[in-house]
């Protein structure tokens, strides 16, 4: 039996493992996590090697105990506090929300969603390829190019894994792909394209996976913050900056502009009707350097956008 490292770590508030790791599930048959509402098994690169970690939290209000195998154990259990919210401040927010600064319907949801935290990963180029593929495209595409890429060039999780949990593979297997290997994986050449400068600079990136979200690179042209640095790179606009920072980062404030169904959503709940891009920046202006809490707020609300008209079609890959 590999061996492993166990630890505890108690959040001091309520944490639930759905709504707060959810994020980083792409999609219900994602090889690279599993979860409960109880545990979760996360497998994944880190600087030191692969790691597996495992999070068993009973209750919300209880502590978490954490289990971790592989290389990167070590890094692993350092980091799980993150995953469960030890970076995410919302004193500055409820206090807002005692002041009557955000709308009711946030208000509320706040109230009965205490145990909802945004997490953060340090995991940059993990995130910042998932966004990718989910760019212009459906979830049931961009959710089978992920396992695709993870069956065809990831690896088995270490440790006493379930059966079936995986490691998402690192820069150096993506940049053996072919163009009918992305073809394969129903990626487009476009988005194969981003993939492909995304992985040339993937070493780069990783300075900023310990460090504050907003911090500049000794050297780097100024700015010298990763969101500058990734939208440096062709292909990777304010849509994807924002997923990725998400979730390596919990950024409290990025929204995902660009998003399909985001505006629409925002606009019926908050306004009463459907607006542009621009028009949500503006409704949510007021509520920085909280406005990602307020959208993922009116998420948990169970409001639901209205749909009319045709679904986005999958595309067709066969020649591109």
């Amino acid at each position: 039996m590999e061996k492993s490292l166990t630890a505890s770590y108690d959040p001091q508030r309520p944490v639930a493992l759905p709504k707060t790791l959810g994020i980083l599930r792409r999609g219900l048959g994602d090889p690279t996590i599993r979860l409960s509402q109880t545990e979760a098994w996360l497998a994944f690169a880190t600087p030191l090697g692969d790691a597996t970690l495992h999070i068993h939290k009973p209750s919300p209000s209880s502590p978490a105990a954490l289990q971790a195998w592989g290389p990167g154990a070590q890094w692993a259990m350092e980091s799980a506090p993150n995953l469960l919210g030890a970076k995410d401040d919302w004193t500055d927010f409820d206090a807002g929300v005692k002041e009557g600064k955000f709308p009711e319907i946030i208000a509320r949801s706040r109230f009965e969603h205490p145990d909802f935290v945004l997490p953060s990963t340090g995991r940059i180029f993990e995130h910042v390829t998932g966004a990718i593929l989910e760019q212009r495209v459906t979830g049931i595409e961009a959710n089978y190019a992920w396992r695709w890429l993870i069956r065809h060039l990831g690896h088995r999780a270490p440790g006493p894994a379930p059966e079936g949990l995986m490691i998402f593979p690192g820069p150096q297997k993506l940049a053996t792909m072919k163009r009918w290997d992305w073809q394969a994986a129903r990626v487009e050449g476009q988005r194969a394209t981003t993939m492909a400068r995304v992985v040339r600079v993937a070493s780069s990136l990783q300075w900023w996976a310990d460090k504050p979200i907003n911090q500049p690179k000794p050297n780097a042209m100024a700015p010298g913050t990763l969101e500058a640095a990734l939208a440096s790179v062709s292909g990777v606009g304010p849509w994807t900056i924002a997923e990725t920072l998400q979730r390596s980062h919990g950024s409290a404030d990025h929204i995902s502009v660009g998003d399909f169904h985001l505006a629409d959503f925002v606009g019926q709940v908050l306004a009463g009707s459907r607006i542009s891009d621009a028009q949500m920046l503006d409704l949510l202006a007021p509520y920085a350097p909280h406005r990602q809490r307020v959208v993922r707020l009116l998420q948990l609300s169970g409001q639901r956008k209205q749909s009319f008209g045709p679904r986005y079609a999958p595309l067709d890959h066969r020649r591109r």
